[in-house]
């Protein structure tokens, strides 16, 4: 949540000349509805569900660069799916990074509580892991910019 998934997502598919789609955006065109409003009607585990779906398809898509919701690692389907499917990139920033990048920004459900921070530094400790564990390569962006996350990215395949 903030590391930049969208950002540099959008940025990697116009170098690559590759579509590209955010999940989340997908779900909002789907329902019409936010995130947010997912959250408060149906509660996490309904946007988990719906995220699940959109995941299933969109991981079906040839050389589609997506970016997903910082939760769609806790489905064990979702994170096989992802990584058979695809080539995953674990974007990894410290949570005080990440915190600095959200913390005025009321569209993150999930952050809205009395301490956003700890929240989270609890989400890291859950989710890191199980990044880790689907990710094909894991690049750190911490305050670099977005232009040189992608170069970071394309390099290998530049090389070749």
């Amino acid at each position: 949540m903030g590391v930049g998934k969208t950002t540099v997502g959008r940025q990697l598919a116009r170098a690559l000349n590759r579509p590209f789609q955010d999940a989340d955006r997908a779900i909002e065109e789907r329902t019409g509805a936010s995130i947010p409003w997912i959250f408060d009607i149906e509660g996490e585990e309904g946007f988990r569900s719906r995220e699940r779906g959109i995941l299933d398809e969109l991981t079906r898509e040839p050389e589609l660069v997506l970016a997903t919701g910082g939760g769609a690692v806790l489905d064990p389907d979702t994170r096989r799916k992802l990584a058979e499917r695809g080539y995953v990139i674990y974007l990894y920033a410290p949570a005080g990074h990440l915190y600095e990048r959200t913390r005025y920004d009321r569209n993150r459900p999930l952050l809205q509580t009395e301490d956003p921070r700890a929240r989270l530094e609890a989400l890291m400790a859950e989710r890191d892991p199980l990044y880790r564990e689907t990710a094909h390569r894991v690049v750190e962006t911490g305050n670099r910019p977005a232009r040189a996350v992608v170069r970071e990215i394309i390099r290998p395949w530049r090389e070749e």
